[in-house]
């Protein structure tokens, strides 16, 4: 990451997933950037494959969330600031195509009255240039741990994202399977099968 000098005048829009390079007035004195999710437009999505029992074709189910907070700080030499640098995402909020079935995802699999958040605290970022560049495509990994349902596991998050000449738009990804987190398959009549693994995705 490129690092911006406290009171520059340079701003950014969408940084992927979604950063949005704030005031940096607002910036923790320890910090020579800091980026903070777009309060615009960032979403957060799950997806797992399931079989209903009465198909025989497998379905992508996606269960999206606009409620994503946080954002990554850098030092002066350009490392990032894990204790400054976190993402949550308000599970609560997590909607698919059918109501009975995210009901039964916030009482039984994620237990959200429990564990009403997913969080992933960045602790590196690879792959990014030490200067930004103005246009084209890039990828990077963002590094770091994911605590979903009280389990916390080192994650890593493939970002794809297009440069522009005021900052970036992109995807970021990462995937694991139920057991990792300790979450159990879905088990209802109307389900014949869900299938590992759990797809999470940011932009």
């Amino acid at each position: 990451l490129q690092s911006t000098p406290i009171g520059a005048p340079y701003t950014m829009t969408r940084f992927a997933p979604a950063l949005l390079l704030i005031g940096l007035a607002a910036a923790p004195v320890s910090a020579q950037s800091r980026y903070v999710l777009n309060p615009t437009g960032t979403e957060a999505r799950y997806q797992v494959r399931e079989l209903l029992a009465a198909n025989t074709i497998e379905n992508d189910v996606v269960g999206k969330t606009a409620a994503v907070t946080g954002g990554i700080s850098l030092d002066k030499a350009g490392k990032v600031i894990s204790a400054e640098s976190r993402i949550t995402i308000d599970l609560t909020g997590l909607k698919t195509d059918r109501d009975r079935r995210d009901g039964y995802v916030q009482r039984n699999t994620l237990e959200t009255a429990k564990y009403p958040t997913a969080d992933f605290v960045i602790t590196q970022i690879t792959g990014l240039p030490a200067k930004l560049p103005t246009s084209g495509a890039l990828s990077f990994t963002l590094v770091g741990d994911l605590t979903l349902k009280g389990v916390t596991k080192p994650t890593t998050w493939t970002v794809t994202a297009t440069a522009t000449p005021t900052g970036m738009t992109g995807t970021a990804k990462t995937k694991f399977t139920f057991s990792e987190f300790g979450i159990a398959v879905p088990r209802v009549p109307v389900v014949a099968r869900v299938d590992d693994p759990i797809q999470l995705e940011l932009d």
